[in-house]
């Protein structure tokens, strides 16, 4: 199991108690979003459903897209850093 940094986005900050960065654990991304939200009620329906990641939400293990890895099940090692980045909409 391994434990990770994981960098939070304003939007999910109040589920946080207003931390920017939290320390959890997990073998894979998917276990990662189940560790937090025993710690944060409520993060992992924001970021995922039916054990997947949410299409809207991206994140990155160490700046790479895990889109490109083993998506939710992409394996996860000490040290780690986990950024999670909703996805902007925007345009005109």
């Amino acid at each position: 199991m391994a434990v990770v940094k994981v960098r939070i986005p304003t939007p999910l900050q109040s589920l946080t108690k207003g931390l920017e960065e939290v320390e959890a654990s997990g073998k894979t991304v998917i276990d990662l979003v189940q560790d937090l939200d025993s710690k944060y009620i409520g993060i992992a329906e924001r970021i995922s459903e039916k054990g997947k990641i949410r299409r809207f939400v991206n994140i990155y293990v160490n700046d790479e897209d895990i889109r490109f890895k083993k998506a939710e099940l992409t394996d996860l090692k000490d040290g780690d850093q986990i950024s999670i980045v909703p996805a902007i909409a925007g345009g005109a």
